[in-house]
């Protein structure tokens, strides 16, 4: 296995992407505007990332043949995904280095193990707790109060596998709904705004931040982005700070996002953890036509061993919208909006709730 600080890739070289989504998609594309191939891994003969690249593996992640054959043909592997089997990352490493490191992996997939990590750190989140059984939650309530949000350790995203409880609800019930036998409770935070950091670093340690995001939610899906968030330079910074400590003690090599909440308190608006993603993420699309260099470009700069880019945004604010299901059948009505950029998935038919494609928008900067 070969260490992170060792890859460094030259142009013609590959790139191995396990999962073939939107996220792999832009990876590849942002890849090859820099000269390097790359090879998509994804058990979905659908899988819109095979749109884009020479060559691509269909199958499944258990399939080890077919990860070893995968690996033989690339220099370096990461992933659109933070759900990789460990038992396919484990083949991977074994055979090329992957960035990141498959072990941070154990750390942000499980929620608890997570939160445990950034609590370690002396960072911020909403209180929590372990729960395994219906005695377990409600001792967890009695302690943390309601609401509380329950969510299941493992698995979990655009707010699937959680629950809000409030008072006056079944326990017993929402947990049997939750369907798991491993959770954690966290305290309901009556946030001010959504906010989110998408950062950068190198196996040299440099890291670069993009400008803290502001974000929207609609039925619990990510719908629009706006950066710069509209939050104090001093919280902006130690929201780019807390991204910044988090990436360093992962000993991190990619793009990362950090979720966070925006309080009001006493002393004036502070922020709180709520979830880490390590890879691309929904909330950093917006850099990819309003920055100078895009989250996914900066991925690849990072695991190929390459320099990091100095981010400057495009113009005064940059907004990225989702297109959900229905929504991108009227993706034409965007077309002719001043300063907007379309991007289609390629995933066929459309789905409630599927991300199919998105929009960004750049407001020029006032003068100009």
């Amino acid at each position: 296995m070969t260490d992170a600080k060792q890859v460094k890739l030259k142009p013609g070289d590959t790139i191995g992407i396990l999962g073939g989504g939107q996220l792999g998609r832009m990876l590849a594309m942002a890849a090859a505007r820099l000269g390097l191939r790359c090879q998509v891994f994804s058990p979905d003969p659908d899988s819109p990332a095979f749109d884009v690249v020479l060559n691509a593996t269909c199958a499944e992640y258990a399939d080890v043949e077919a990860l070893e054959l995968f690996a033989n043909d690339v220099d370096v592997i990461t992933y659109e995904f933070e759900n990789v089997p460990s038992a396919a990352a484990m083949v991977l490493d074994a055979r090329r280095p992957v960035l990141p490191n498959r072990k941070i992996l154990e750390t942000t997939q499980d929620r608890l193990a997570e939160k445990d990590f950034v609590t370690r750190l002396g960072i911020g989140t909403a209180a929590y707790a372990d729960v395994t059984s219906v005695s377990s939650l409600r001792e967890a309530i009695v302690r943390i109060g309601l609401p509380a949000v329950l969510k299941t350790r493992r698995f979990g995203y655009d707010g699937k596998g959680q629950a809000i409880i409030r008072e006056g609800d079944d326990i017993a019930k929402v947990w049997t709904s939750l369907a798991t036998k491993s959770a954690i409770l966290e305290a309901f935070i009556p946030y001010e705004r959504e906010i989110s950091v998408i950062a950068a670093r190198s196996a040299t340690g440099q890291v670069e931040c993009f400008d803290v995001t502001e974000n929207e939610h609609r039925d619990h899906i990510l719908k629009i982005s706006r950066a710069p968030a509209q939050i104090p330079d001093a919280l902006a910074e130690e929201a780019r700070s807390i991204a910044g400590k988090i990436a360093g003690a992962l000993d991190y090599v990619g793009v990362l996002a950090v979720e966070m909440f925006v309080l009001a308190n006493g002393t004036g608006p502070k922020v709180l953890v709520n979830e880490i993603a390590p890879r691309v993420h929904n909330s950093g699309h917006w850099t990819l036509d309003g920055a100078s260099v895009s989250q996914f470009e900066q991925h690849i700069r990072a695991i190929a061993g390459w320099p990091l880019g100095k981010a400057v945004r495009h113009g005064e604010i940059v907004t990225m919208t989702n297109l959900i299901g229905d929504e991108i059948n009227d993706y034409e009505k965007w077309l002719s909006v001043p300063g907007a950029t379309v991007h289609v998935y390629g995933k066929g038919a459309p789905r409630p709730g599927r991300k199919m494609g998105h929009v960004t928008e750049v407001r020029p900067t006032k003068g100009k």
